[in-house]
């Protein structure tokens, strides 16, 4: 067999590298792992990433044109193909100058989006945060109130605490409230 030939035919000397048998990757899968087992065999040795192709753009329009030419008569045969070359150029750039102009006005939309959403989710939050801590304060006032009341009703424990089990149940109720809607639709029955 060839592969297991040194290549290096000279006595005394052998081949630096050992001969490895050819394989053939069937599938994507196949081919991803054998060039991962060629970056795995030697670490310190670093991977070749290739760079991003630069963007295409047309060279510059010229700033003075000497043979200022057109498809009318007159001209020579030959002239014409390098009108129409020039023609072409100039659309060209004029494309590409619309595309980014283009290219241009869509990421100033979307900057103005996300400024809008960001303003939005803000004003969202700052409603939510404004409801908690309304939500607290009453909670906080309600507590105060309950312990004044059991100040002054320090001889009738009998009514402090049948007060204390409506306020305990007042709170359960506004959780039950804030933690979860009705359902829109319940699954299993038609």
């Amino acid at each position: 067999m060839a592969a297991e030939k040194p290549k290096n035919n000279k006595p005394g000397k052998s081949g630096g590298k050992e001969a490895q048998p050819l394989i053939l990757p069937k599938t994507p899968a196949e081919e991803q792992r054998l060039k991962l087992e060629r970056l795995m065999r030697n670490p310190d040795k670093p991977a070749p990433i290739p760079e991003r192709p630069k963007e295409w753009s047309p060279r510059a329009p010229p700033e003075f044109v000497r043979d200022v030419m057109g498809s009318s008569a007159g001209a020579g045969s030959g002239e014409f193909h390098v009108y129409r070359h020039l023609r072409r150029r100039e659309y060209q750039r004029q494309d590409f100058l619309d595309k980014m102009a283009e290219k241009y006005d869509k990421d100033v939309d979307y900057l103005e989006k996300l400024e809008q959403n960001k303003q939005a989710a803000e004003e969202r939050t700052a409603k939510r945060r404004k409801k908690r801590e309304k939500l607290k304060l009453k909670k906080l006032l309600a507590k105060k109130a309950k312990v004044e009341g059991k100040d002054k009703n320090d001889g009738d424990k009998g009514s402090g605490s049948s007060e204390e089990e409506e306020e305990e149940e007042d709170g359960e109720e506004e959780e039950k409230e804030d933690d979860a809607e009705a359902p829109s639709f319940i699954m299993g029955r038609k």
